[in-house]
């Protein structure tokens, strides 16, 4: 296949995966693997593609970005500022910065360890666990309002996300179960938690590339990122519809099988 259709199907894997809780850097390094697309810069443009879904992410939630920022110089200028948005404000900035220093620290860990097709694997079996218990605790709490202490918490299991195959909203969602959130709640500050990272990771992979000068392909990478842009906006759309009325439990079942096709294949392909 051509660079711009591997592309393209790397976008639509990125975008369809990005905010479902089965990790999309788990499905990416699988699928780069099986359409045998690899490159000395395919860290940058899986981080291109998450550029990509964070966009869709930013115009899907438009208004809540709005009135958090208008929240944000409102503390600044000490105006007065509805509690409840303050709150969601400064969960989102405290807990942003576990995943912000476990990103630099474990950056170059992340690009060489961890990619192997058993390792991730494990991991995605490990996160089923998590998420099996998240359910298990959830049926059991009572429900709690986000608080500042809450969304740092839920911080800490974004860096989670860092490990291929646990998964950012899987392990954040399932954080906010573990917690109290009520399912709506924690799915939504998951996606709004996930916004600045995969700006910033995005953007920094992104400028990276524009001084590589290795012949990485613009066309390809447009194409692979206007896809993953759409798909994104409707993987957002469809959990968050999903998650009103059902549990994480089918996600944790794919994840699962996943994990056998893939030992299977390493052991029996």
């Amino acid at each position: 296949m051509s660079e711009t259709i591997n592309a393209i199907l790397l976008g639509f894997v990125q975008g369809a995966t990005e905010f479902l809780p089965i990790s999309s850097s788990a499905h990416m390094i699988l699928l780069r693997d099986a359409i045998s697309f690899h490159g000395a810069h395919e860290l940058a443009f899986d981080a291109v593609l998450q550029l990509a879904t964070a966009f869709a992410a930013l115009v899907y939630f438009r208004n809540d970005i709005w009135q958090l920022t208008r929240t944000f110089f409102s503390v600044v200028l000490q105006k007065p500022v509805e509690t409840k948005e303050k709150v969601l404000m400064y969960a989102i900035i405290l807990g942003t910065i576990p995943a912000v220093v476990g990103g630099l620290l474990l950056e170059k860990l992340m690009e060489s360890a961890f990619r192997d097709p058993l390792y991730i694997a494990l991991a995605l079996v490990a996160g089923s666990g998590l998420f099996a218990y998240a359910e298990y605790k959830f049926a059991m709490r009572e429900r709690e309002p986000l608080s500042v202490i809450t969304g740092t918490k839920i911080g800490l299991f974004q860096v989670l996300a860092l490990v291929p195959g646990v998964s950012r909203s899987g392990s954040t969602i399932s954080g906010g179960l573990l917690l109290g959130l009520t399912r709506i709640e924690a799915t939504r500050f998951s996606f709004l938690l996930s916004i600045p990272i995969l700006l910033g990771s995005g953007l920094k992979k992104f400028i990276e590339i524009l001084h590589a000068h290795d012949g990485v392909s613009m066309t390809a990478l447009g194409a692979g990122s206007f896809v993953s842009f759409i798909v994104g906006l409707i993987s957002i759309h469809f959990l968050l519809i999903f998650v009103r009325t059902n549990t994480l439990w089918p996600f944790i079942w794919y994840r699962l099988a996943l994990a056998a096709v893939v030992v299977g294949t390493v052991f029996f392909a």
